[in-house]
């Protein structure tokens, strides 16, 4: 590292990364001066800027070494028809930045290895052609990499799977595998609260926790790559699965029937194969035992491969749980892979702030922040990269609806005691899974603020059973109610029909201010 001229030099060795730490209001832009770079598997552009903002924990990681600076001071800006001809900069301070030589990178690369080979067995009895008799399909057979990926809380999950999943998407041959999201409290591809699954066809950018796997198109202009992804999106509205594990356990096989859906006529990402991301307390709830919703989750989607991120317990656990003995119709291969040295406790008011940056960019979007340093550039005279192309910005659409307008549902009650802690021989008066309809002019209903999922479904359902399964088309916030006059004022992102529509209500509440 050097600093010369207000231009701080960190030079990353092979096989090595920068990591940095992203203030809340101090975002920080990117270029990479010689070599090649990446970010959690997707390749940075040489000559081109990528912004990183709202408290953004990140690694830039080369394979055979590059050259990055940062710029202390405004020493000149780049020359927007010449940025190939300008040395590439970290513009503004990260709050934490160093290098390191410790990482889990090969650990990563020898999987994508793995995943390939399968892939293209799978894809060849697709086409039906002759199986290659050298190769030794004993263990996987002609099956597509289905992967689990568990662990500990802040064990690197989420960005385990990005990188998996952009290693893929990377191939020479074309590759979609299917992203799926069972952990609520991360927002995935849409909000927190939700179970979804999406397609990915083209590397996850990494550029703010506020969109951990990219932009949708339910939330952005259809002019950036990442606006084409359509997630299934399933409502299970807490953060935290330990709220109602029934309802996670059912949404998990509702999410499977609507995947499996979508795989019939998709050939690509049905050989391809798909990354399951996961909460912490997927692997620890005591439901039927301990590992119910780990088992329902691998039976489901048809798992043949669990990676389990820095435990070796829980390893030697899921090895004696899915031995040929228990499973002989599935196997499933069970692999440990060390947690990354550079992984970030987050505590809970990180999670919490982080959730209200996702909520907000869903309603208006995600506006370019630039550093000081570059203060008064235009996005498009600074070239920017990944998907910090353009400015972001919705222009949120108020609707005063009457209280029959919508019809509001929660999915069990507010609360659950354990059932341990039931008499003996008791079951509950409500079950985790039964719709109650919520009438907004009674008290103690108490919805003002609450964050409501648009449900599919319009008018009077056949079954409470619909209720539960459909998928969520969007999502409003209550912002007042007049009780007097029976009406409350809704915040969507666009401006559309809700009359008639089945709301879903949880925990979640957003203040718009």
């Amino acid at each position: 590292m050097s600093n010369e001229g207000g231009l701080r030099e960190w030079k990353i060795g092979p096989q090595s990364e920068y990591r940095f730490e992203v203030d809340s209001k101090r975002p920080i832009a990117i270029k990479v001066i010689q070599g090649n770079a990446e970010v959690f598997g997707s390749e940075m552009a040489p000559g081109r800027m990528y912004l990183f903002s709202s408290e953004c924990k990140a690694a830039i990681f080369s394979w055979e070494g590059c050259t990055i600076q940062r710029l202390d001071r405004p020493h000149g800006l780049p020359q927007p028809n010449n940025t190939s001809d300008v040395p590439p900069h970290v513009t503004g301070k990260p709050s934490t930045e160093y290098l390191s030589d410790e990482t889990t990178m090969t650990a990563y690369a020898n999987l994508h290895l793995v995943f390939e080979q399968m892939r293209v067995r799978s894809r060849r009895a697709e086409r039906g052609a002759t199986p290659d008799l050298t190769e030794n399909t004993d263990t996987m057979g002609y099956e597509p990499p289905r992967v689990l990926v568990i662990g500990p809380e802040h064990s690197g999950k989420t960005t385990a799977c990005k990188i998996l999943a952009n290693y893929a998407v990377r191939g020479m041959a074309a590759c979609a595998p299917v992203y799926i999201n069972l952990d609520p409290s991360d927002g995935g591809f849409t909000i927190p609260g939700t179970l979804t699954a999406c397609p990915i066809d083209s590397p996850i950018p990494t550029s703010s926790p506020a969109n951990p796997l990219g932009i949708s198109a339910t939330s952005a202009p259809t002019a950036l790559s990442s606006s084409k992804l359509i997630p299934l999106v399933h409502w299970y509205g807490h953060p935290d699965v330990q709220k109602n594990p029934r309802l996670v356990e059912h949404l998990i096989r509702v999410l499977n029937n609507n995947v499996q859906e979508r795989l019939e006529d998709d050939v690509l990402s049905r050989t391809s194969g798909l990354f399951i991301d996961t909460s912490a307390n997927l692997s620890s709830i005591p439901l039927d035992d301990k590992y119910t919703l780990v088992k329902t989750t691998v039976l489901a989607f048809r798992v043949n491969m669990i990676v389990v991120i820095g435990n070796e317990k829980l390893t030697v656990e899921m090895q004696k749980l899915f031995s040929e003995q228990s499973y002989p119709d599935h196997p499933v291969t069970v692999l440990k892979i060390p947690r990354s040295p550079g992984v970030a406790d987050l505590d809970a008011a990180y999670k919490e702030r982080i959730q209200n940056y996702q909520l907000r960019n869903y309603f208006y979007g995600a506006p370019l922040q630039l550093p000081e340093e570059l203060a008064g550039q235009s996005a498009g005279s600074l070239k920017l990269g990944g998907e910090a192309s353009m400015d972001l910005t919705l222009s949120p659409h108020s609707t005063v609806l009457s209280f029959d307008d919508i019809h509001i549902y929660r999915i069990g009650q507010e609360s659950f005691a354990p059932t341990s802690a039931l008499p003996i021989g008791a079951s509950r008066i409500l079950g985790e899974m039964q719709p109650v309809k919520i009438d907004p002019s009674q008290p103690g209903a108490r919805i003002v603020g609450s964050l409501l999922a648009v449900s599919s479904l319009v008018g009077v359902p056949e079954s409470e059973e619909d209720i539960v399964d459909a998928d969520v088309i969007g999502f409003i916030v209550i912002t007042s109610m007049d009780m007097e006059a029976k009406k409350m004022t809704v915040l969507a992102p666009v401006a559309t029909g809700l009359s008639g529509r089945i709301v879903l209500t949880g925990s979640f509440e957003w203040q718009d201010v």
